[in-house]
């Protein structure tokens, strides 16, 4: 599947355009660190792309139907296991083993904290925000509050990098994606 097919599929069912924009920015981090590992990133981008496709139609839990709406549209079943195994832990059983399945558990509410970063700010553009930014919110429960930090922090450390490294590396992926982020 290409990202434009991809992004058409999220589309039909995803109509909130933050949702939206999740996606595009967990496609984005996904996009980066493909390259940063030597891996295929329209591939990537396109499981960022599609991680929370049945969000809309089950947010306490996705990653359930998915399976039927991925296989409906000839979607091949790694990428439909990358979707359901980052919920594993939370509504999901299915556990990620590859590389790219932890990457999405690390990148995927690290790109919502990193956005809160920009738009706490006057300016509100990624451009603006630092790694130094991140992890002086980063202890505070009360910003981002939703943020599973603990969950992100166990991935960072699954892959073999730091939180420094993995915050880094997604924020220069944002900030290339500004534009289409509004930020």
């Amino acid at each position: 599947m290409t990202e434009l097919k991809a992004l058409e599929l999220l589309k039909e069912y995803t109509t909130k355009p933050n949702l939206i924009k999740h996606a595009l920015a967990v496609s984005a981090a996904m996009k980066h660190f493909a390259a940063l590992a030597n891996q295929d990133p329209q591939y990537w981008a396109v499981v960022g792309l599609l991680h929370d496709i049945d969000y809309e139609l089950h947010p306490d839990c996705h990653c359930h139907s998915c399976v039927g709406i991925l296989h409906d549209h000839g979607v091949d079943d790694d990428v439909i296991h990358a979707v359901q195994s980052h919920g594993f832990g939370l509504c999901c059983d299915v556990e990620p083993i590859l590389y790219m399945e932890k990457v999405l558990c690390a990148v995927d509410q690290l790109t919502g904290f990193i956005i809160a970063c920009a738009l706490i700010r006057p300016e509100k553009k990624l451009e603006l925000v630092t790694l130094e930014s991140i992890k002086k919110r980063w202890p505070n429960k009360a910003f981002a509050a939703g943020t599973q930090r603990e969950r992100i922090e166990q991935y960072c450390e699954k892959l073999g990098y730091s939180f420094d490294y993995v915050a880094e590396q997604t924020l220069i992926a944002l900030q290339a994606v500004a534009d289409e982020l509004g930020l």
